[in-house]
């Protein structure tokens, strides 16, 4: 062996250790580094969401309110976020054409407020063949197939508001129910709810009349009810538009007070005829946290994280004596620089 390959097995020998060590570290900078650079490339991606609603009426809170937390989520979680939508909830063969043309768009995800139980199942299996993410809200399908659905857990804001509004019953009760769209998810949970809820005085429902979310229809259907059943003197509204058309009746008639009024949701409507005494209590949803949570289970399932399967957005029971609470002002007016 020679002179110089004797001296640097010898060096070799000295700094092996060193050596090791700083390959080690080289190794752990250039790991740390692709795991950097996957995390900026997941970061900086720009997903495409659609969010197709029941409706797009300006005038119900309801829906304005759970497009604008899905917005909000979508600005938040850096994405960016196209809304559709029919007039009606009534429109069934709309939507599902809006879910057609969406899928021709081939945006990351979906996400769907279903117009019925069954008649929107094919299409939105359809989202799914396609490998686009499916995130339902307010309502659901007879299909498992959505990676999330963020709702209201209508079953029991039906029950809630069908005990309390035992307790407000007096001897001989006649009950009505303006319910809104028939064969929705969301209108047979509640229905069933209230019916449970009422116990005994479940017997006593005359009869269950459905508006197609229309104010103008609830209104009409709620005169027709309380003229063909003279001592009705107990109405449930199932929705917006249904508990502010017979709201509306009621009030026009003249039988406010005299008819035990109560109903789902919260527009600005509705709070004042909370406040005039025409409704006893209101059952509100909380939208803007529906569309919110919403939109942030699409993004979980888009960057690897875990979804939850189903996501209860919360509800809360309103009536005059607790209405200027100030947490229940805050679900009011969500907007109204109080959070």
């Amino acid at each position: 062996m020679s002179v110089g390959e004797e001296g640097m097995k010898d060096w070799w020998s000295k700094n092996r250790k060193k050596g090791i060590l700083l390959t080690g570290i080289a190794l752990a900078a250039v790991l740390a580094l692709v795991v950097f650079l996957r995390t900026e490339m997941v970061r900086e991606q720009v997903f495409h969401l659609i969010f197709i609603s029941k409706t797009m009426d300006p005038e119900n809170g309801f829906w304005t309110s759970l497009i604008d937390g899905a917005e909000l989520g979508a600005k938040e979680f850096g994405a960016e976020i196209q809304v559709a939508g029919e007039t009606s909830e009534e429109n069934i063969e709309g939507q599902i054409a809006k879910i057609r043309e969406s899928i021709g768009k081939q945006p990351d995800a979906i996400l769907v407020a279903p117009c019925d139980y069954a008649e929107t199942s094919e299409v939105l299996q359809e989202v799914v063949d396609h490998g686009i993410r499916l995130i339902l809200l307010d309502s659901v399908i007879d299909r498992d197939i959505a990676e999330s659905t963020v709702s209201t857990d209508n079953y029991l804001a039906g029950q809630e508001l069908g005990k309390y509004t035992r307790t407000l019953l007096k001897e001989e009760p006649v009950i009505g129910i303006v319910a809104h769209v028939k064969g929705t998810s969301t209108a047979m949970e509640r229905e069933n709810g209230i019916r449970d809820g009422l116990g005994t005085f479940e017997k006593e429902i005359r009869e269950v009349v459905f508006c197609g979310s229309s104010y103008e229809k609830a209104y009409h259907l709620t005169v027709e009810l309380l003229e063909k059943y003279p001592d009705m003197n107990v109405l449930i509204g199932t929705n917006e538009y249904s508990a502010v058309g017979a709201a509306r009746a009621v009030r026009d008639l003249g039988l406010a007070g005299k008819v035990t009024m109560v109903g789902f949701d919260n527009s600005v409507e509705q709070i004042q005829l909370l406040e005039e005494g025409i409704f006893q209590a209101i059952i509100i949803q909380k939208p803007f946290n529906m569309g919110y949570l919403g939109v942030e289970q699409a993004i979980r399932s888009l960057t690897g994280k875990k979804v939850e399967k189903n996501v209860d957005s919360g509800c809360k029971l309103i009536t005059k004596e607790n209405l200027y609470e100030e947490e229940n002002q805050r679900l009011l007016y969500p907007f109204s620089g109080q959070q």
